[in-house]
């Protein structure tokens, strides 16, 4: 969960999402220091008055400039098309969830099972218990067992939509007559929360999403008491 006056990401829950806060800080010192750099230069030319009658005519400098842009350019690149590629990997996915988005909420289907489906509503601020979250609770979680490789298809019933988990680096479109899938595996027990990040009419706000990850044994009880 984000804090007040966060700054930074909210902390890892997938391997995926721990890829992209490496690459979000490696991409960061990059920045920094291009600025730094940049700073430094714009400085000097303005307290400096010395100057160099082959600044005109300097070849070599011409050279670097060209050539270092392009050799940080690739060392952006490169981790980025990794972290790309990963993304859309689904190796032998265990479980298979089938998110469907209305106005205004999540529907959920587990395919493996043969009959186990539900809506998942915003909890409305009224009826809220102590301790749970305005605007983000809902009234049907979605369970699903911990370090396990899970397939997620996204799709949408009317407008777009957007199924989004940022603590386990996901977001998915779920746009109508299109099934999108991306894969999803927690290292650790807990709840995680989301939001439709599409706006999608005048009540987009209100179609949070959580995620109740449990261990294996816990999911098989549930499941099996949801039957």
């Amino acid at each position: 969960m984000p804090y007040p006056l966060q700054l930074g990401f909210q902390d890892a829950t997938s391997p995926i999402m721990e890829e992209l806060l490496h690459f979000h800080d490696h991409t960061l010192m990059i920045v920094f220091l291009i600025s730094s750099l940049v700073l430094y230069i714009i400085t000097l030319m303005l307290t400096t008055k010395l100057t160099h009658t082959s600044t005109m005519d300097a070849q070599e400098v011409e050279t670097v400039w060209t050539i270092l842009p392009a050799i940080i350019l690739i060392l952006i690149a490169l981790p980025s098309l990794r972290i790309l590629y990963m993304m859309d990997e689904i190796n032998n996915p265990l479980l298979t969830i089938k998110a469907m988005g209305h106005q205004w909420y999540w529907s959920y289907e587990y395919t493996d099972y043969e009959d186990l489906n539900f809506d998942s509503y915003m909890i409305p601020t009224t009826d809220l218990k102590p301790g749970e979250l305005r605007l983000l609770e809902v009234d049907n979680r979605v369970v699903l067992p911990m370090e396990m490789s899970i397939r997620m298809l996204i799709s949408s019933e009317d407008v777009l939509h957007s199924w989004a988990v940022p603590s386990l680096g996901l977001k998915t479109d779920a746009i109508p007559g299109r099934l999108n899938q991306a894969t999803l595996m927690a290292t650790r027990p807990g709840l995680y929360y989301g939001q439709c990040s599409e706006i999608c009419g005048s009540n987009h706000s209100f179609m949070p999403i959580v995620l109740e990850m449990v261990p294996l044994k816990h999911f098989e009880n549930w499941s099996a008491s949801m039957l």
